[in-house]
């Protein structure tokens, strides 16, 4: 048996499609499916009709990633826990690939499959733990931008080393889709709710290293991930919550004595916060005049492309 966590924020369409591949794929295998809505205002109830045997919990705020994902753990007893996001496609089989490869290495806590882009590219889901130089050569940075295929970016995103076949051993996984040991967790703790969003993933991949269980990457297993289901709902709080979640990583492994790079971090983030928030600023006033204009021009007979920049 396993237990499926889903949370979702505005992404009901999303989400009624995620769970038809889920049943599509899950064969024989025993499972509870629990989502936890953040007060999503898209009417989320359309997909406990669809699929009345999920188990829907309706919070009445957005209380975050973390702290949806350990409310249903908490309630949960599987002793294997999929954590998925609600944009998701599941691939035929997955889940019994899944399984066996976790009941084959009674070792590894917490496993990664191959995520997909829509466009059939594979996304840097494996990674090493972050540390403030790969942080400037981050997968959309500036930087990884202008030096593309850097050794700094190489060593950070590890499934640019997978052969598509031999599980490799990552610091942490994408949680768009992990697969994770109920024992793991119990010896590591739930997520750290102090992550609104982004980076509890790596968090909660480094505690249970920490805790003697590894984390893999298995390529052999994949899922397609739409990337954005609910965080273009919220754009800019988005990416503010992606740089304080940064820091907040930084800050909880790193000493409090090592003042100067803390200047550093707070500075190189502050810098980008900025930057990303204008870079999305652009692509807001593209997407409404940019669109707006095309419309015209194309009632003129004419045609004419919006280039829309996004860099998280």
């Amino acid at each position: 048996m396993i237990d499926i966590i889903i949370v979702n924020y505005n992404s009901t369409d999303y989400l009624i499609k995620c769970l038809g591949s889920i049943y599509d794929s899950i064969g024989d295998i025993s499972a509870n499916i629990f989502v936890q809505d953040n007060d999503s205002d898209d009417d989320v109830s359309r997909a406990s009709k669809s699929f009345p045997e999920v188990i829907l919990t309706r919070n009445t705020y957005n209380m975050g990633f973390a702290a949806a994902v350990n409310q249903a753990l908490k309630v949960s007893f599987s002793p294997y826990v999929v954590l998925l996001n609600p944009d998701t496609h599941i691939e035929k089989d997955f889940f019994k690939s899944v399984i066996c490869y976790m009941e084959d290495n009674p070792d590894v806590g917490v496993m990664g499959p191959t995520i997909f882009d829509h466009d059939g590219s594979v996304q840097g889901s494996a990674r090493s733990f972050p540390t403030p130089l790969t942080g400037l050569f981050g997968r959309k940075s500036l930087l990884s931008k202008l030096f593309p295929g850097n050794k700094i970016t190489r060593q950070n995103v590890l499934t640019n080393r997978c052969d598509g076949i031999t599980p490799i051993e990552a610091d942490w996984v994408s949680g768009a889709c992990m697969v994770v040991r109920r024992k793991a967790i119990e010896d590591a703790g739930l997520m750290d709710e102090r992550f609104f969003m982004y980076w509890e993933d790596t968090d909660w991949c480094k505690r249970m290293r920490h805790s003697g269980w590894k984390v893999v990457y298995f390529p052999q297993a994949s899922i397609v991930h739409y990337v954005g289901g609910s965080s273009d709902k919220l754009l800019f709080r988005s990416v503010f919550e992606f740089h304080k979640s940064s820091y907040l990583l930084f800050n909880k492994y790193n000493k409090p004595s090592l003042w100067f790079m803390r200047f550093i971090v707070i500075a190189g983030l502050s810098i980008r916060l900025v930057f990303t928030l204008a870079s999305n600023g652009i692509r807001v006033w593209y997407q409404h005049h940019g669109i707006r204009h095309k419309k015209i021009t194309q009632a003129k007979g004419k045609k004419e492309k919006v280039k829309i920049l996004r860099l998280i």
